[in-house]
């Protein structure tokens, strides 16, 4: 009956909740408390309940494709990223179980195990390098025990629980977000405005250079195209005589380029004294600090 009350007018998060335990559960509806709400249900329900508000809202028919398998929905009308965040803080760590899919690389590193010589034979069978130091198995060197994706045997989970390592953590994993009207994968939360800007600016230079190529105008290439024009318009008054203010200056510096070098002397020397003004004055500072201090005889 909640399924039905609910409409999906607010941002939504598809998660997935493999290897969640209720009580994880728990706290991760505490966590949430106040900035999302959390709906588990089976997936027959949410197809329905999802159906009913198509007359509404049509663009709920982007979610029905991805309500599969162990999901729910998170509605939050708080900033997406922050409702993302707050589902990776509650992730737990747990032991590496016999038939569990890794979701990550699992690596032993080189170390003491404390184990007894007796289980050389249980390395020796998973091909890890070990010596005896000190009556104790030692792992000479790291360990690619298991790949992200790789089934867990029996042997590795068997080792990792003797070493008491627990390699995985599991908590909701957003797999898709909907957002007015729009499925798009987390991973679009993770582009910044600066990265946005950058891929713009590509843009823009990419037309600008296509459009001056082939010789088409567009709004990118019009800056350019008036510089080159003004360049060749200033290269012709150069050449013959034409006059106008910026041909002129032009001109005046080619007939002597020296008086232009020397008119930039005095700036340039100006500059330097500055310089050597602020330098004098923090040696200045510097000295007047040294002489704050008192001798043990005075």
């Amino acid at each position: 009956k909640q399924w039905y009350q609910r409409r999906v007018a607010i941002t939504a998060g598809i998660v997935g909740a493999d290897n969640v335990r209720s009580k994880q559960m728990q706290q991760i509806r505490v966590s949430l408390r106040g900035i999302a709400e959390i709906l588990m249900g089976k997936n027959t329900m949410m197809n329905k309940a999802i159906r009913g508000q198509l007359s509404n809202n049509p663009a709920l028919e982007k979610l029905l494709p991805h309500i599969k398998g162990n999901v729910g929905l998170v509605f939050s009308k708080e900033d997406p990223v922050l409702v993302r965040d707050k589902l990776l803080e509650n992730k737990v760590a747990a032991p590496a179980r016999a038939g569990a899919l890794a979701p990550v690389d699992v690596i032993v590193e080189a170390q003491n195990t404390g184990m007894g010589p007796e289980k050389t034979s249980f390395f020796q069978a998973l091909n890890i390098s070990t010596k005896i130091a000190k009556g104790a198995i030692e792992i000479v060197s790291n360990v690619h025990l298991i790949h992200k994706g790789d089934k867990v045997g029996a042997s590795e989970a068997t080792l990792l629980q003797m070493l008491d390592v627990k390699p995985f953590a599991y908590g909701l994993i957003v797999e898709n977000i909907y957002d007015n009207g729009a499925v798009f994968a987390p991973e679009v939360l993770d582009i910044t405005d600066e990265q946005l800007l950058s891929k713009f600016q590509l843009g823009i230079t990419n037309v600008a250079a296509a459009s001056l190529a082939i010789g088409y105008c567009t709004e990118a290439s019009l800056p350019h195209t008036i510089i080159n024009v003004f360049k060749n318009v200033l290269a012709v008054a150069v050449e013959t005589d034409i006059s106008f203010p910026e041909a002129d200056t032009v001109k005046a510096f080619l007939a002597d380029p020296s008086a232009f070098a020397v008119a930039a002397a005095p700036e340039a020397e100006a500059a330097v004294e500055e310089t050597k003004e602020e330098v004098k004055e923090e040696s200045e500072e510097e000295e007047s600090d040294d002489d704050m201090g008192f001798s043990l005889f005075d």
